[in-house]
């Protein structure tokens, strides 16, 4: 008898316990996502003014923003930036991920510490650092400083992420490769590259994602021409506007389409592996 009311008791805590967990994940989902939708809601809202009662639905501040040089163009520099930043990471990163799992030289205990210090720091820190490093050597303040700094600063993203892909990757593929005579070059390519290309684009999309809607190290190293992050925030000062939130809502949508992608992307590779 004991038993069975020791049983239905633990049942009835795991059940509660089940139900608590699921409503915490509930709420913490709604806290996260419910901005997101309040701002697609009012981008169709038919009112400067972001107040309810909703007045009805319009295409015309998505028609503004299209009709907005200036928001064009710092869409336009922010895309050009995380573009040319994460091929930067990359060309840096994915390097200096297989020197650590592969190379042993004098301060790579120090080296694999020092490589988490530019994300770790504040972008305040970074920013500045960087705006005295091009004052000193006499580089004039533009996109392609605003490239470097980003670069600089996500560059770990890439390291940690690829080196920890190389610590599971079964080094035999590569030893039977070699032994079947291909060259290292094509050992990489046809090889390696498939093995750690889930780690190669999630470093690549999260390194993108930073870099066009990071401020602080932008803030200090732009020079005339603005980013989407800093046209934003100078027209913050005028209260919130519906361009604004349009604007918003395309990159999300374009943000969830590169999601879906990437994930296709990574599942058909692991398909074919």
């Amino acid at each position: 008898m004991n038993r069975r009311i020791e049983t239905r008791s633990g049942q009835a805590l795991e059940r509660f316990g089940d139900s608590f967990l699921g409503v915490t994940a509930m709420t913490v989902m709604a806290f996260l996502y419910l901005p997101i939708c309040v701002l697609i809601i009012f981008s169709f809202n038919d009112n400067r003014i972001m107040t309810l009662p909703l007045n009805g639905f319009t295409w015309r501040w998505y028609e503004a923003v299209f009709n907005n040089a200036d928001m064009l163009d710092a869409i336009a520099n922010s895309l050009y930036v995380a573009s040319f930043a994460t091929a930067g990471c990359l060309i840096v990163g994915i390097p200096a991920a297989f020197a650590l799992d592969r190379v042993d030289f004098p301060g790579k205990s120090a080296f694999r510490r020092l490589i988490l210090l530019p994300i770790a720091l504040p972008g305040v820190i970074t920013g500045i650092s960087m705006l005295n490093l091009f004052r000193v050597v006499g580089f004039n303040l533009s996109l392609e400083t605003v490239i470097l700094g980003h670069a600089t600063a996500l560059v770990s993203i890439v390291v940690t992420q690829v080196f920890a892909r190389l610590q599971h990757l079964n080094r035999s593929f590569e030893e039977a490769s070699g032994d079947l005579g291909a060259r290292p070059w094509q050992t990489f390519l046809f090889v390696t590259l498939p093995n750690i290309r889930s780690a190669v684009v999630g470093s690549a999309l999260l390194s993108f994602t930073v870099s066009f809607d990071e401020i602080p190290v932008t803030f200090f190293l732009t020079g005339r021409d603005n980013t989407l992050p800093m046209y934003i925030w100078s027209t913050l000062r005028r209260g919130i506007t519906p361009e604004i939130n349009a604007v918003g809502t395309m990159i999300i949508l374009i943000s969830l389409c590169v999601i879906v992608f990437s994930v296709y992307l990574l599942r058909g590779s692991a398909q074919k592996s």
